[in-house]
């Protein structure tokens, strides 16, 4: 990771660590890279979420791509994986699209993705690291060369097409109910599901620039749950402010993880000879309960450190077509570069439809193993992780764990703090574990 962008952009409060003149700059170098490298002017295409500083930020990177001689195609509200769609069967030079997803309002990012709507090389990246910290400079345009905006909304249009191609089948009776977080999916996902046939139940559904995911969307999903069961319905679908992740809830009113998730649709592709490699790509946080359930029906998995980035690398290495993480955000390779929320809530539409069973008996295979995660602030985390008396300490759980429960301890990327995580049968037996090996980090010196 650089100094600016993170795993999943440039995130910051609004006008605090994120500014409007950031935008500008990165604006400024995109128009110029993209124009000298093709000896042409740029085409790059920006999407936002519903947050108020989406609007000042959308602005500030049209002005940098414009002087700098790039035309700027916005899309207006949509979501992130709109943006990665649009920027790859449309030929775009590359994509933005200004979010920080499930963050609260007053927080914003910036996401660069490349032409084939992936996210941005990192080389790309430090580049333009360098020119907002004064390191390089580049030319202004003149002339006729300034670049120009223009609506484009008939992208996000095109989007909602693709989406609705996607189904198999119709939804007609079918009793959906949508939380769409106040953010970026809630015009498209009613317009889908409207389009296929279902009768929509939608909530969450008024932004007005502060409440995108307050107390609502795939964060807080327990509204979604009572409503569902509440009105009866037969399944509901909560995203998060950029709808690249989705959480379900049965027709019980029960959350359905994106561990569920991919045991469900990674069985449904088994079952048709989809599931090229026979593996299901997780991250090292899913639930111990998910590995024990793939193993039943014979399909394997592989595990990646935490962020879709490393998701989706695994997948583009290996040729898997599935994967995701716990928190919704799930990749169907043969649809999509990128988590896309409503793509996942069509997918298990799909399942449902094609067995013609409920979302709570498509789910019941996976039973989740109690889990107790404590963050331990230390002074230097690769000292503590690597000392030798933790990592005997954390051999020895293991080992007592055997095959009915595992740990893992991993260093923050954010924070100066160690995780250390257990699942096991019963809550008391990770507590136990879990603090076993915080005293060998506390006898050793190392907390702060």
């Amino acid at each position: 990771m650089g100094k600016y962008f993170g795993t999943d952009g440039f995130r910051g409060e609004a006008n605090q660590n994120l500014t409007f003149e950031h935008a500008i700059q990165i604006g400024r170098y995109l128009g110029w890279y993209y124009g000298a490298r093709l000896n042409r002017k740029a085409k790059v295409v920006i999407g936002k979420d519903t947050r108020r500083s989406s609007y000042m930020f959308e602005y500030a990177l049209c002005t940098g791509l414009m002087a700098s001689g790039a035309d700027a195609y916005i899309m207006h509200v949509t979501t992130t994986p709109s943006v990665a769609y649009i920027a790859r069967v449309d030929d775009f030079d590359c994509g933005i699209m200004i979010s920080a997803s499930h963050n609260p309002y007053y927080d914003n990012g910036i996401k660069v993705l490349n032409g084939n709507g992936e996210k941005m090389e990192e080389e790309v990246l430090l580049k333009i690291e360098d020119y907002i910290d004064g390191k390089c400079d580049v030319p202004m345009a003149q002339r006729d060369k300034i670049g120009k905006t223009v609506d484009y909304v008939a992208g996000r249009n095109r989007y909602i097409g693709y989406l609705i191609s996607l189904s198999k089948y119709s939804f007609k009776g079918i009793k959906v109910g949508l939380d769409v977080a106040n953010g970026a999916s809630w015009q498209i996902a009613k317009a889908v599901f409207d389009a296929l046939g279902a009768k929509t139940y939608v909530m969450n559904a008024e932004p007005d620039g502060f409440n995108i995911n307050t107390d609502c969307g795939s964060t807080h999903i327990e509204h979604l749950q009572k409503f569902v069961e509440g009105n009866q319905l037969n399944v509901g679908f909560a995203f998060d402010g950029d709808a690249d992740r989705c959480l379900c809830v049965d027709e019980k009113g029960n959350a359905i993880t994106g561990d569920h998730i991919l045991y469900i649709y990674g069985l449904y592709m088994k079952e048709r000879g989809k599931l090229l490699n026979n593996k299901v790509v997780t991250t090292v946080m899913s639930n111990f309960g998910l590995y024990k359930a793939l193993d039943k029906v014979g399909i394997e998995y592989e595990k990646t450190k935490v962020g879709d980035k490393y998701v989706y690398e695994n997948m583009v290495q290996t040729g898997n077509r599935i994967g995701g993480e716990q928190s919704g955000h799930i990749i169907f390779s043969k649809y999509e570069t990128t988590g896309d929320g409503i793509v996942t809530a069509l997918k298990m539409m799909e399942v449902m439809l094609a067995k013609e069973k409920p979302m709570s008996e498509l789910a019941a295979p996976v039973v989740f193993y109690p889990q107790v995660l404590k963050n331990v602030r230390v002074k230097s985390k690769p000292e503590a992780r690597n000392d030798p008396d933790v990592q005997a300490a954390v051999d020895q759980v293991a080992a007592e764990l055997g095959d009915e429960g595992r740990i893992l301890v991993r260093e923050s990327g954010t924070e100066p703090v160690i995780r250390v995580m257990v699942e096991a049968g019963s809550n008391e037996v990770c507590e136990k574990y879990v603090d076993r090996v915080i005293d060998v980090i506390r006898s050793k010196g190392h907390i702060a």
